[in-house]
């Protein structure tokens, strides 16, 4: 039989965990009571990457070994105390959704299944102008760790020569995720242009090893999804566990740690300690929230030099001066 519910007392809430016992991640045994306390454990730190932020639920509610189901819209059964807000998708339509503030959101948000933790770059204050500029390091299938680590440290150069304070950290998965907060004064086409001209400014100083090729069949060594900052497009944050085998964790670093960092230290068993001995990389982030103008200049800068828009993700609607989404070996053979 199901163990008994477990009921919390977080911030004033109730909160009440069904289902304790089941199984999330078979290998290591770590149980849904497991994923809820490391969230708990690490709730500071996790709160700063996803307070006030619409979320996407992503709920592995069979354990990490079976297929997620993505659920944008609020469930219709939720404490009162849940608050949502309204965000609207490239498609024209429109949702409620999640919006975590305190820890008792985010048990009861675990408990529906949600292993990571996936919210946009933006505030629920202000959902069209994100206060978060993404820079994700994909690294394709050839391409190694140390690649990335690489480029990431060109990335992190690339920032601070136009004045910016980069925050890294593992993705939990193969790549590095690199965050910018910026003041939430221009809109998703904007920023993902300047996350384009940033990840162009990378391959023009390591071409062997980074790419911003949106084509899988041109890319080589790491990829820089500049996509991943388009309207309704969402990345796990910082703490978040990812549904690997060994709960592996996409764990905030300091600049000083990136060359040498070895992804599989953090997972849900080893960083608690780690975040009660150090703190959190990331507690400055939300001090300095930076202008995308030096961004937009170098963007500028880049059509002047004939290096214009870039495909957009399928579905969103056409850009001005977008390149045809087509594969360029279909192109040819159409051509």
């Amino acid at each position: 039989m199901p163990a008994a519910p477990v009921t919390l007392d977080l911030a004033g809430k109730t909160v009440t965990i069904t289902n304790p016992a089941k199984v999330y991640f078979p290998g290591p045994g770590y149980t849904k009571l497991d994923l809820v306390n490391y969230y708990l454990a690490v709730a500071d730190g996790a709160l700063r990457g996803i307070r006030g932020r619409p979320m996407i639920l992503k709920r592995y509610v069979n354990g990490v070994d079976a297929e997620p189901f993505f659920q944008k819209r609020a469930p219709e059964q939720r404490p009162e105390w849940i608050k949502t807000a309204r965000i609207h998708f490239p498609s024209g339509r429109s949702a409620d959704e999640v919006v975590c503030e305190d820890e008792a959101d985010l048990a009861w948000v675990v408990n529906l299944g949600c292993v990571d933790l996936n919210p946009w770059p933006v505030r629920a204050s202000d959902v069209d102008h994100p206060d978060e500029l993404r820079i994700d390091l994909d690294p394709t299938p050839e391409a190694t760790f140390a690649d990335v680590r690489a480029v990431a440290m060109v990335a992190g150069e690339v920032l601070d020569g136009l004045g910016y304070r980069g925050y890294p950290k593992t993705s939990g998965s193969r790549g590095i995720h690199i965050n910018v907060r910026i003041q939430p004064k221009w809109d998703f086409q904007d920023v993902r242009r300047s996350a384009l001209a940033i990840g162009r400014e990378v391959e023009r100083r390591a071409p062997a090893l980074a790419t911003t090729a949106w084509w899988k069949e041109e890319r080589h060594g790491v990829f820089i999804d500049y996509n991943q900052n388009a309207r309704d497009r969402t990345v796990a944050s910082a703490y978040s566990v990812r549904a690997r085998p060994d709960a592996r964790v996409s764990m905030p670093l300091e600049w000083a740690e990136v060359p040498d960092v070895e992804p599989a230290g953090f997972t849900l068993a080893t960083v608690p300690g780690l975040f009660r001995e150090r703190g959190d990389p990331h507690a400055t982030i939300d001090d300095v929230a930076h202008s995308l103008e030096p961004l937009l200049e170098l963007v500028a800068r880049h059509e002047r030099e004939g290096q214009g828009e870039a495909p957009l993700p399928p579905h969103y609607p056409k850009e001005a001066g977008e390149p045809p989404r087509v594969q360029p070996s279909k192109r040819r053979k159409t051509s």
